[in-house]
Formats: C-alpha cells, sequence, structure tokens
C-alpha cells in the first residue's frame, strides 16, 4: 500500500465501544503502529491525553478524556499483535494503568535501529526521514494535549505519528534478521517493559546518589528510608517528587536531621507539595534511630571507582568500545559507563547485562576485575 505524504484521515473515537470494534478488527498477527500524547507538568503520573493508532493504512485518535478505556486495549496484551513504538519507555508508562505488563509484542524501532548501525537514540522523525524519505514536521511537539477540541493541526501531526511506524517495522525488522540481531531485540524490548512498568518505586533508590557513597551505613539507610517516603508520598498524591524533598534536601535532612518540627519547615520552605501534613509525617519518620536490621536491608552505596578500581574500569570501557566497533553497534547500547562502574566497584554481574550482553561480555569483563 502506497504511504500518504500528507496526513490521512483518521477515525476520531470517543466511545469505549468504539475501540473495542476498532481494536476486533486487527488479524491475529497484525502490525499495528502505537504512540501516545501525555502530559506531566505538575503530576507524578504522566496522564494520558491521546493514544494513536495505526495500522494497513486504518487510522485512530483516541480521546482517554471522554471514556474510560477500561480493559478495551486487552487484545494488545492477549493476542500475537506486534505493537510498533519509537522509544516506547514513557509510552510504556503512560499506557500502564490499562497494559500494566505492555503489549505481549513489542517492537520499538528505536532499538532496532541502533541495533541495525543507525546509531543509539535516533529520533523518529530522523529515523522516517533515512528509510522513508519522509520530512515530519514537528510543530506541535510542545502542544497541549490536554485541550479539547483538538486543532487540525495537532490532528494532522498525532496521525503521522503513527502512519510510517509500519514500514518502518518491516524495512528495520529485515535488517535485523539480516544481522541476525531479531533475538537481541526482542530481548532488549522485553526489557524495556519491565522496566517501564513498575507497579512499585525502587527500593533501593539510595543507590543513585553516589555522592553518599562514604557516608556511615547508618546514614545511607536514613536516606533511603526518606527515598522510601517520598516515592510513597508523591505517589499517594499525584505529585513529582522534587515537588516534596528536592535531591539536595533528601541528602542534607539524612546528613543533619532537623531537632525539631519548625527546624524542618524552615529548611523545606518552597518545597510546593510539602504541606502541614506532609512536614509532620517526615518529621516523624525521622524520629526512630537507625537499626541494625534496617541498614541490613539498605544496598550500600557503591563508590566511584579510585585506583586500581579506575584503571580497570578504563580497560573495561576499552573493551566494549572495541567489541562494539566490531559488532557495529554503540557501545552505549552494549554497556553503558554506569553499569561498568557498578560492576568493577562490586564485582557482582550486573542485572542490565544478563541475557544476550553475558554471552559477549562475561568473560572479557570478568577477566578484568582489579585483583
Amino acid at each position: 500500500m502506497p504511504l500518504p505524504l500528507s496526513p490521512p484521515k483518521a477515525d476520531w473515537i470517543e466511545q469505549r465501544s468504539e475501540l473495542e470494534q476498532w481494536l476486533a478488527e486487527l488479524s491475529p498477527h497484525a502490525v499495528l503502529g502505537l504512540d501516545t500524547e501525555f502530559m506531566r507538568r505538575n503530576s507524578f503520573y504522566p496522564q494520558l491525553a491521546l493514544l494513536q493508532l495505526g495500522v494497513n493504512g486504518r487510522y485512530a485518535l483516541v480521546d482517554p478524556l471522554a471514556f474510560d478505556i477500561g480493559s478495551a486495549l486487552q487484545p494488545l496484551d492477549s493476542t500475537n499483535v506486534i505493537s510498533v513504538m519509537h522509544s516506547a519507555s514513557e509510552d510504556l508508562e503512560t499506557l500502564s494503568p490499562w497494559l500494566p505488563e505492555g503489549p505481549r509484542v513489542l517492537f520499538d524501532t528505536q532499538i532496532a535501529a541502533a541495533f541495525v548501525g543507525m546509531g543509539l537514540g535516533l529520533s523518529y522523525r530522523a529515523l522516517v526521514a533515512e528509510l522513508i524519505g519522509v520530512e515530519l514536521d514537528k510543530g506541535e511537539t510542545r502542544s497541549d494535549w490536554l485541550q479539547r477540541p483538538l486543532t487540525a493541526s495537532q490532528c494532522d501531526y498525532a496521525t503521522l505519528d503513527v502512519v510510517y511506524l509500519e514500514a518502518v517495522y518491516h524495512e528495520l525488522a529485515q535488517r535485523l534478521t539480516q544481522r541476525d540481531r531479531a533475538a537481541w531485540h526482542a530481548e532488549d524490548c522485553e526489557r524495556l517493559k519491565r522496566k517501564s512498568c513498575p507497579r512499585e518505586g525502587d527500593p533501593q533508590a539510595q543507590l543513585g546518589f553516589r555522592g553518599a557513597a562514604e557516608w556511615p551505613r547508618e546514614q545511607q539507610a536514613l536516606l533511603r528510608r526518606i527515598l522510601l517516603w517520598r516515592d510513597a508520598t508523591a505517589r499517594l498524591l499525584d505529585k513529582p517528587r522534587p515537588w516534596l524533598l528536592e535531591d539536595a534536601l533528601a541528602l542534607s535532612i539524612a546528613q543533619q536531621p532537623p531537632k525539631k518540627l519548625d527546624e524542618l519547615e524552615r529548611r523545606c520552605a518552597g518545597q510546593r507539595a510539602l504541606r502541614s501534613q506532609q512536614r509532620a509525617e517526615l518529621f516523624e519518620l525521622l524520629q526512630p534511630a537507625v537499626s541494625p536490621e534496617e541498614v541490613a536491608h539498605t544496598a550500600a552505596i557503591p563508590p566511584f571507582p579510585q585506583g586500581k578500581a579506575k584503571q580497570a574500569l578504563a580497560e573495561m570501557k576499552q573493551c566494549v568500545d572495541t567489541l562494539a566497533a566490531q559488532m557495529d553497534l554503540p557501545p552505549g547500547l552494549l554497556c553503558s559507563r554506569r553499569v561498568l562502574e557498578e560492576f568493577v566497584v562490586s564485582a557482582r554481574w550486573p542485572e542490565a547485562l544478563e541475557g544476550w550482553r553475558r554471552s559477549v561480555l562475561y568473560d572479557r569483563l570478568t577477566g578484568l576485575l582489579p585483583g
């Protein structure tokens, strides 16, 4: 089917029965272009503002503000429909209330492009220009997608975001097969689904605060306690985490807990979502002493590599770069520097390097660990 050069007409769906009927017409192994528009300015959770669908020349714009989607998206989880998305992490998170495990079969075109030698983090616009020869207009990128009615320009922009996904899929799938990378790509798409659809927060969020690596273990445990509270409260209030406690303030409170509530209130001035109730909760949270059990349940924050570990990190990075060049893969796709730092300090094989990466890297990298 010839691809349109201008935005085609899309069905505007504002009833659940219409969405169910549209999806019911998909063949069992259909290739479905899928995209979302969402807003996340003042909330913890992204708010789905528009869902775009495209398959075999049929296109739909679904208005989730007009009805409760409910279980209407279940065919994407219960059939072998191939859901084609570009840079899907935020879209998957946005759709997680209705697709908590993500679509059963995900094909991420940005990941696929990296596997076939087109570079890491390629934009959808650049991908379509390279593979289809069409320049997409990105003028509505910063639009208010919660407004109704949407403008004609917004609808055209949203429709074009799925028009070319099917053609891009076929081209990239062929190249993946030619390079014998289809299984690796599928594995990374599954990993992306697990990472992008979390039901709970990170139980060891303190590990991201490398500047606290030299703190006593009790202080690290207190930092973890604060971060767990911040995450749970942000989810409950549906507010961004920094609106409750900015990172620097969380570190400061863990280092020097306030002795009185009014001191906490002075130090937290300007935190937009930290109201009196939350300040009282946080103050009470800080009162119990850190127990040995709490320390035992707190993973130690890995320090930055020093000395022999720093030298080993440089050798590992060179190994990854050389191997990535031989495999025509971006080094960041094969193994990021952050993961290497984690490995060289802990000497524990990272979960991020399981699967196909383990078979490629394990012997090479473990042999470079400092003695």
